[in-house]
């Protein structure tokens, strides 16, 4: 399944569950992927590498405003953030951990030959 289909099949659950904060959460994500669908020239269809970069984006967004929120003393609203930032984060591939870059970098120097 694609990662937009699986966002729209996880807002219908959520609707029918009543959560309302994944269901707002996942409103929001299906608009900015739209949004993006539509931006430029020409609408196209989304890959699911270029909706990773919606979401990334968006989450990104969250974090930021939950700082910016936290400075201002308002710690509900960077709560929320950070509640909707852990939702988006469960659509997004899992980073890699420092001794898997490390791993992976080794490996390419040796194929590339470029250690010299």
């Amino acid at each position: 399944m694609a990662l937009k289909e699986q966002l729209r099949s996880d807002l219908t659950t959520a609707m029918k569950a009543q959560d309302k904060l994944r269901a707002g959460t996942l409103r929001m994500l299906l608009s900015a992927v739209t949004n993006a669908e539509v931006a430029g020239k020409q609408a196209r269809e989304l890959t699911d590498d270029d909706v990773v970069g919606v979401l990334t984006s968006e989450a990104k967004k969250r974090r930021e405003a939950a700082a910016a929120f936290d400075e201002g003393g308002r710690a509900e609203s960077a709560d929320q953030e950070r509640a909707e930032a852990e939702i988006i984060a469960t659509y997004l591939p899992e980073p890699l951990d420092d001794a898997e870059i490390s791993r992976i970098v080794s490996a390419a120097v040796e194929q590339t030959g470029a250690a010299g």
